[in-house]
């Protein structure tokens, strides 16, 4: 673990500096779940194995990069971030360079589970940095940490839909991948973890919030759940989204439809990507610091209601071209806030002690919800159209909006009383010894 001194020697172990790397980080594996859907079609006409059985491939990259979290928050918590983020960096880098060469299902799979580990590992080191460093501003650094991974693919939409159409979707995995890993490489060298006397120098603060659940603690009470529940319905719609965007513009017929906005003209599905991954990295921020204002579980209400419209909108209009883009750009808008409010809202709840390894619990749920992602091809083939699918993640959304409102609030409301009336009379020393 690294100790005080070492963290106080460097000019680099400051909040903001630590949580810019954090960001930068984010960025450079984002484009191993966002970038995804722009490979499918490529992979699916060179070697015909079908759209649902390359699918799978998302499906466990998401469930290693989130069901092992946990782990990874564990390390963090024990011996700091960066050589979690070292490593995480390595495996980036050589999944990517195995999709370049796999010539089978099982190479594709194994892939996807070492870049699923390692992006992981940068994730949820990066997420749980930025709890610690910012522990009276949670909603904030969780939101700018997770926007990195949001928006980071935004830049690079363009880049690789060319480099696929120029050189092959081998040389794009295998460039992309080698560059994106050298940078997490090299930034996890200078990642530092906080030092005690940042939690000294907020003792009012944590004087509200002195729980320090242990993960033993946060899995045995029914907030967690609650949270869990709600994630996990949240993140399949957006999953969905995610993963069959590309899909969906080819079955709508607007893969290579142009599309006039902003002053720019682009194919309607390039158009929607880059767009969707802005908003889907400005969601984050936005929503997160709206929440350190007006309440975690009143935010979520709020943008899941959002969600929730949009994906009904997005099903009745989004055959038209400006429409897909508009809409597809609400939805992720509305969506990609999730991974800012739960684990800020995990960290209040359960203190900052075991933040990483609290928010990596949580953070399973988005590996649970992506089990759920090969049914849409399935349900879309049995049923002709997308419309079955649209109305069951609308449906998912509304029913979250209406749990953090009347479930989740009252819950921590009554979890805060009990606690903080338990620390009236404990001495602050002890409180951060918990």
């Amino acid at each position: 673990m690294e100790t005080n001194r070492q963290v106080g020697a460097s000019r680099l172990a400051s909040p903001w500096v630590q949580l810019v790397f954090g960001v930068i980080c984010m960025a450079m594996i984002a484009n191993m779940q966002y970038g995804w859907t722009l490979f499918v079609n490529p992979i699916d006409e060179k070697h015909h194995w079908g759209r649902a059985a390359i699918q799978v491939a998302f499906t466990i990259f998401v469930v290693t990069e989130t069901w092992l979290v946990p782990i990874e928050g564990y390390l963090v918590d024990k011996y700091g971030p960066r050589p979690v983020v070292v490593a995480g960096g390595l495996l980036c880098a050589i999944a990517w360079v195995l999709n370049s060469v796999a010539e089978s299902l099982p190479m594709l799979y194994f892939a996807a589970a070492v870049g699923g580990v390692g992006a992981g590992a940068v994730y949820g080191t990066c997420v749980g940095n930025a709890l610690k460093w910012f522990p009276t501003r949670r909603g904030l650094a969780a939101g700018i940490t997770a926007a990195g991974f949001g928006a980071g693919s935004a830049a690079t939409v363009v880049p690789i839909a060319h480099m696929i159409k120029s050189s092959g979707y081998e040389a794009t995995f295998l460039w992309f991948g080698l560059g994106q890993g050298l940078v997490v490489f090299l930034l996890g060298m200078a990642l530092f973890a906080p030092p005690a006397s940042l939690l000294a120098s907020v003792k009012s603060a944590l004087k509200s919030a002195v729980y320090n659940a242990t993960p033993r603690q946060v899995v045995s009470s029914p907030i967690f759940w609650v949270m869990y529940l709600m994630f996990v319905m949240m993140a399949a719609g957006g999953l969905m989204a995610t993963a069959q965007l590309g899909p969906i513009a080819k079955d709508f017929g607007l893969h290579d439809s142009p599309v006039s906005l902003l002053g720019l003209t682009l194919p309607a599905l390039t158009f929607a990507l880059t767009i969707d991954r802005v908003l889907n990295g400005l969601t984050r921020p936005f929503f997160g610091w709206i929440s350190d204002r007006i309440g975690r579980e009143n935010t979520m209400f709020m943008a899941f209601a959002i969600e929730a419209i949009g994906i009904l909108l997005l099903s009745k209009y989004g055959q038209s071209p400006v429409a897909f883009v508009v809409l597809t750009g609400i939805v992720f808008f509305a969506w990609g806030e999730i991974y800012s409010l739960f684990p800020a809202t995990c960290g209040d709840t359960f203190g900052p002690k075991f933040a990483a390894t609290n928010a990596g619990l949580l953070y399973t749920a988005k590996g649970t919800a992506a089990l759920l992602v090969p049914f849409s091809s399935v349900i879309t083939a049995a049923t002709g159209s997308w419309h079955a699918v649209f109305m069951l993640a609308s449906g998912m959304a509304a029913a979250s909006a209406l749990l953090a409102l009347f479930v989740l609030k009252p819950m921590r409301q009554a979890h805060r009383q009990k606690h903080a009336s338990a620390a009236v009379d404990m001495p602050f020393g002890s409180v951060l010894k918990e």
